[in-house]
């Protein structure tokens, strides 16, 4: 079943979209910013959890998009300004803890708030489908690589699971290299420092969230 699902979408549409697939994973998101405090606070295996669900979010939102759901988001005003101040708040309450988090003696930095392993895969899930963009991206680019005259749902559920195996990849090799320099950024000082600028950036694409128009 799977094999037919990837036979359906042409080849001239599937590599145009796996290189734009890449593209828009790899540009710095809110994402790379919660992954990157995950490793620094509790290191690759609390991060690999949020990345599970941050791709399991990037899951909602494709089988939303598959049932529809996605265009009565971005058709209704009150339906994506709800979901989009819902994801500003977490983002902004991400940005504290984490800026928080940076006032806390070393010795005293324990296992708290995201850095609690139960928490991180939901802190992942929870940031990506509050989220609106995502649903955006999958309403108004994943279609311009769908063929019409072939079965659409097949098509539409090998793209959304081809981009989230590119998220896995790159979320997973960026928290990877973020890890083998921990070494270097867990120094009191540092660490401190880099939970204040994680939290910052945090805070700031929470504001742009809320603020920005569609």
């Amino acid at each position: 079943m799977w094999n037919h699902a990837v036979v359906t979408v042409p080849l001239d549409l599937l590599l145009p979209f796996l290189v734009a697939s890449v593209l828009v994973t790899v540009i710095p998101g809110a994402d790379m910013a919660l992954v990157t405090r995950q490793v620094l606070v509790g290191g690759p295996g609390l991060a690999q959890r949020t990345i599970f669900g941050n791709l399991a979010g990037l899951l909602v939102h494709g089988v939303a998009l598959a049932a529809g759901l996605s265009a009565l988001l971005v058709a209704s005003a009150i339906a994506y300004s709800t979901v989009k101040l819902a994801g500003a708040v977490y983002l902004l309450w991400l940005g504290v803890q984490a800026l928080r988090a940076s006032r806390r003696p070393t010795a005293d930095a324990g296992p708290v708030g995201l850095a609690v392993p139960g928490r991180a895969f939901l802190a992942g899930v929870v940031s990506t489908v509050l989220n609106p963009k995502p649903a955006l991206f999958f309403l108004t680019f994943l279609p311009q690589f769908v063929d019409r005259d072939r079965a659409v749902l097949p098509q539409t559920l090998t793209l959304v699971a081809i981009h989230v195996v590119v998220g896995l990849i790159w979320l997973s090799t960026y928290a990877h290299l973020v890890n083998r320099a921990r070494g270097l950024l867990t120094g009191p000082r540092v660490k401190a420092w880099l939970e204040r600028a994680t939290g910052a950036v945090l805070i700031a694409f929470g504001l742009r969230v809320a603020f920005e128009r569609r």
